[in-house]
């Protein structure tokens, strides 16, 4: 296995892990021996882990330290690739832009080796549907989503029936030919389902709705049974 891999293997199972843990166990567990696991802790505290702990009494990992690119897998750095173009290609303009800029910053810092490995993947996106919502509609319920706060809009149902609605956004799903927003819908008192395409107007409000998104999502997850 290359070490960048090890050492990111370690860390995941360092962050999976909230009370201290033997390097016995670390080392079974990554299939390589004591003598390679005090060496990569060791280097991963020099490159700023905050890596408490020493041999005989066990590990644990503080949090604040985000592993620097580089270190990412082959496959990592393919799905990271196949991931930004089906955003580039499927999202909104917005988004679309920030996940090719995401990939520039990574491609910055990545070894040659890895650079190469980007550049030249051979997982691509075929051509799909454009969406039928707008690229502005879709940048204000993103933002709506992000800072929790409401949206007045004029829907559409399938019969054709229009209405006008107070929604709290928490989720937004991208499918091949539309869009779907989850939110709580204050007419009806409960979490629904808004394609975009069918939302005639949009207004972003200042008001807060009174749940934190995450509580919104777990209500929407246990109706739709999905794990949490």
């Amino acid at each position: 296995m290359p070490r960048a891999e090890r050492l990111l293997q370690l860390m995941q199972a360092l962050r999976g892990r909230r009370h201290p843990v033997r390097g016995a166990v670390l080392a079974q567990e990554l299939g390589i021996s004591l003598r390679t696991l005090y060496r990569d802790i060791a280097a991963l505290q020099a490159q700023g882990a905050h890596i408490d702990g020493a041999p005989g009494l066990g590990y644990v990992l503080r949090p604040g330290f985000v592993l620097p690119p580089l270190m990412f897998s082959h496959d990592e750095i393919a799905a990271l690739v196949l991931g930004t173009r089906w955003v580039a290609s499927r999202a909104d303009s917005e988004l679309g832009s920030a996940a090719r800029s995401a990939l520039d910053k990574i491609a910055f810092v990545l070894p040659a080796e890895l650079r190469l490995e980007l550049d030249n993947t051979a997982l691509l996106v075929g051509p799909g549907e454009v969406l039928t919502c707008g690229d502005s509609e879709l940048a204000s319920m993103r933002h709506a989503i992000r800072t929790e706060r409401k949206l007045r809009i004029g829907y559409r149902d399938l019969q054709g029936k229009e209405s006008l609605r107070t929604i709290w956004p928490c989720a937004l799903g991208f499918f091949d030919r539309v869009c779907v927003l989850v939110a709580w819908c204050e007419l009806r008192q409960d979490l629904r389902h808004f394609r975009a395409d069918r939302i005639t107007t949009l207004e972003p409000l200042e008001e807060r709705y009174p749940l934190r998104r995450q509580a919104l999502l777990k209500q929407w997850r246990e109706q739709q049974d999905m794990p949490s």
